[in-house]
């Protein structure tokens, strides 16, 4: 059976005996609780299974996948397509644009008021003190990125971003230790986006994560993590993801980038910016 076409349980199980001891943890915990890996990052499930992420990706590719992300789409299609489009939450699917809106309007409020006010301005203080803003994601969240490049150059700050990777990872090799990426990815798992931090501190460059995974390679890497905490989101990563969650956070971000002079006076602006967005 092609490798795609085989079930990820049953591979797992198939390969148990060849696993080392702790690839067998992170097989057991997905056997155990395969519905909660896949909503998870790689680190997350690799703090689950108490383990390295570096074992769960070998684990991964011994199963004959090309890593985890891989694994988990296979895992998520087993599971059924409802995990891959269909509505996550706790609570009854929605049934109108009302309700969706009033639950996205629930995690913009939980968002804000887990943001870290000291960490936002830190964040801000470092793109208004940076000689280049490197604003850079791959895949579906590329625009956001190129949107916040656009807005922090009507600003006055110089900053650089692209669609193609290899673009931004070019021009952060450009770069000098003044500059700083800014770094936005749901997962805290692409690539190309931890490749990018990776170059910049080689060369000395701070940077700042906006992610949903707090704990994930994209988070350890970055100086700074602005936490987007969705708990019931619409559709799974694999899906139609919403990116207003970044969006909002970015406008806070940006507000106090514009207004250096009123962060350290008005630390409730935040949550009043972000509360902006309810019904």
């Amino acid at each position: 059976m092609d490798q795609e076409e085989a079930l990820v349980i049953d591979t797992i199980r198939e390969n148990y005996q060849q696993m080392f001891a702790a690839e067998k943890k992170v097989a057991d915990y997905i056997l155990a609780r395969p519905d909660q890996v896949v909503s998870a990052s790689v680190s997350e499930l690799a703090e689950f299974s108490g383990v390295s992420d570096a074992t769960v990706i070998r684990m991964c590719k011994h199963l004959g996948y090309q890593g985890f992300y891989q694994m988990k789409i296979n895992l998520a299609r087993d599971l059924g397509q409802h995990q891959l489009v269909g509505y996550r939450g706790d609570q009854d699917n929605p049934d109108t644009a009302k309700e969706i809106l009033q639950g996205i309007a629930r995690n913009l409020l939980n968002t804000a008021a887990r943001l870290d006010m000291n960490v936002v301005l830190s964040c801000a203080g470092l793109i208004r003190e940076s000689e280049t803003v490197h604003a850079v994601a791959v895949g579906n969240t590329s625009p956001v990125a190129i949107d916040l490049g656009f807005r922090l150059g009507r600003l006055g700050i110089r900053t650089s971003s692209a669609l193609v990777p290899e673009y931004f990872l070019s021009n952060i090799s450009l770069g000098t230790r003044r500059d700083v990426i800014v770094a936005v990815s749901h997962s805290g798992s692409s690539r190309q986006v931890i490749q990018a931090l990776e170059l910049g501190k080689e060369k000395g460059m701070k940077s700042i994560a906006i992610t949903g995974a707090s704990r994930s390679p994209v988070s350890q890497i970055a100086d700074y993590t602005l936490y987007i905490p969705v708990e019931d989101p619409l559709f799974s990563e694999f899906g139609a993801i919403s990116h207003v969650y970044a969006m909002a956070v970015i406008d806070a971000l940006l507000y106090f980038v514009a207004n250096a002079e009123r962060g350290s006076k008005d630390v409730d602006r935040l949550e009043m910016l972000l509360a902006e967005y309810k019904l």
